[in-house]
């Protein structure tokens, strides 16, 4: 996924501004489209009636790589709202069954370091795509289309060869196939819808901001992920075992600190290696979303895994799908403004992340701040 999704990502922007003519405000439309998927994610499921969770992840890896792929040959609006379209099914539907299964296998003592370890494997994968695009810009000089086209077709065929060659694993609790909403889950669901409206500022606005306040160009950009990748790599496993020793509410507590000083600083950035370490630093602190997946873990019935994933995926994307657009616009007047928002955003999640027991478990989902043993 990581490969694919580097690819697009990396490659986005500047082909939408330079070879699609597109505007912040085009951008930001595309964007929330982008993410509708993620709002019906949790139509997986009820696709797990008729189909194994894992092999659904390999077709879902599938779609993404046809999308990619296709991205660069339909070099117009309506052609990236197609493209755009098919990888992000591809994409939302992966990323939620992906969760669901490595939170059913991984135990909850192991989980957070797993996590950290998955992250890091991502992030070599994302080394390799933005390697990629560079090499591909500066030292083959090929097409946009020709790199997309490499992009998706890696993870089509590396997709292909895992549907072969992998057994299909069992889990150890069925799964419920319904949508589930519980009422102790309900302060995970907070946590997850901020995170969604936290990630667009960062997803969409502080990499479109290096390529329009500070020119960027596509093999700057892909230079910039490679570096963010390597960082990650390194860094996301000691974040899992950070969440494992500290605890959900104390990393949680940090991360947000620390999200409201970086999109405080992003509204006022001038210098571009300040935007550059900005941007870095505003990832390593994404990596501390780790704590949101064992927090429910430790809250949850085994069963729910499934059910839940999708459901948080849909409760994450509303504010996901709502706000690039209102945002892209907002960004046509102030670029500032936007990250403001991020930080108003990132201020209300830390309240909530206060919230957050010390020692969560089924029966302890949350834990008033306020109160003189907390």
């Amino acid at each position: 996924m990581p490969f694919s999704f580097g690819v697009w990502m990396a490659l986005f922007n500047n082909f939408a501004i330079e070879q699609v003519a597109l505007n912040g405000a085009h951008i930001g439309v595309l964007q929330s489209w982008r993410e509708v998927p993620g709002f019906l994610a949790f139509g997986v499921v009820f696709l797990l009636i008729v189909i194994a969770e894992q092999r659904l992840a390999i077709l879902s890896l599938v779609m993404l790589g046809v999308g990619t792929a296709l991205t660069g040959w339909l070099p117009s609006f309506s052609g990236l709202l197609v493209t755009t379209m098919l990888m992000s099914v591809g994409f939302h539907y992966y990323e939620t069954v992906k969760q669901s299964l490595a939170l059913q296998w991984f135990s909850k003592q192991e989980a957070p370091v797993q996590l950290g370890r998955l992250i890091s494997i991502g992030a070599a994968s994302s080394l390799l795509a933005y390697g990629w695009v560079w090499a591909a810009l500066q030292v083959f000089h090929l097409p946009v289309a020709w790199v997309y086209a490499f992009g998706g077709g890696v993870t089509v065929v590396v997709a292909l060869i895992a549907l072969v060659m992998f057994p299909n694993y069992e889990s150890k609790v069925p799964q419920t196939k319904k949508l589930v909403l519980r009422k102790r889950y309900s302060l995970y669901y907070a946590l997850v819808f901020m995170a969604g409206g936290r990630r667009q500022i960062f997803v969409v606005f502080a990499a479109l901001m290096m390529v329009e306040r500070f020119g960027f160009g596509a093999d700057e950009v892909a230079l910039m992920f490679l570096a963010n990748g390597l960082l990650s790599m390194w860094l996301a496993p000691k974040i899992g075992a950070l969440v494992a020793r500290w605890g959900e509410k104390r990393t949680l507590t940090l991360e947000y600190i620390g999200l409201i000083f970086v999109f405080l600083a992003y509204s006022v950035v001038e210098w571009a290696p300040l935007a550059v370490v900005l941007y870095m630093l505003d990832h390593v602190l994404f990596a501390m979303a780790i704590a949101h997946k064992t927090y429910f873990q430790k809250i949850a019935d085994p069963a729910d895994m499934a059910s839940t994933a999708g459901v948080s995926f849909t409760i994450n994307h509303i504010a996901a799908v709502v706000l690039p657009a209102l945002m892209g616009l907002l960004w046509l007047v102030s670029p500032s403004w936007v990250f403001i928002s991020g930080a108003v955003m990132a201020a209300i999640s830390l309240m909530l992340a206060r919230w957050v027991p010390s020692s969560p478990s089924n029966g302890q989902e949350w834990q008033n701040p306020f109160s003189p043993t907390t």
